[in-house]
């Protein structure tokens, strides 16, 4: 699976460390930025990592910033793609399984180097369950999406 990976400065040391952590899982990791830890504004990193899963370029999108809200903020303006904000296996899995989330959000303030390697590896390896329920959930977004003015 390809998967763009972006952070800014916060968030830059742990994006180092997942950009490796996710060849070792078998996938192909795409650099999105940025390129140091010098203050930079998350919305230039994690757009263009967003656009890529929207426009098929990559499969799935993991963007890392302090909190990881603003990452998750900008992830979710772009059509078609579901960032989800993290903080644990638990809320990964169930991300992936009933959200069908395209990105993973990371607040590399709050959440160490162990746990990390535990949410990503549970959101990759996490499949998403579809069926009508669920499937039916996604879709209604993808509607509010299409509603939007610009659109």
């Amino acid at each position: 699976m390809k998967i763009a990976i972006a952070s800014d400065h916060r968030g830059f040391a742990a994006k180092e460390r997942i950009l490796e952590l996710v060849q070792e899982l078998g996938h192909e990791a795409v650099d999105m930025g940025t390129k140091s830890s010098k203050s930079c504004d998350y919305p230039d990193t994690a757009l263009p990592a967003a656009m890529a899963v929207s426009t098929g370029d990559a499969e799935r999108a993991i963007l890392i910033c302090g909190s990881g809200i603003g990452m998750c903020i900008v992830s979710n303006k772009v059509c078609g793609v579901r960032g989800a904000l993290c903080h644990d296996e638990l809320t990964a899995k169930m991300s992936r399984k009933h959200n069908n989330a395209n990105a993973l959000c990371l607040a590399s303030d709050a959440v160490g180097e162990d746990l990390i390697r535990r949410i990503i590896t549970s959101w990759l390896n996490t499949k998403f369950d579809g069926g009508a329920r669920h499937s039916r959930r996604i879709d209604k977004i993808a509607k509010i999406e299409a509603s939007c003015p610009e659109n």
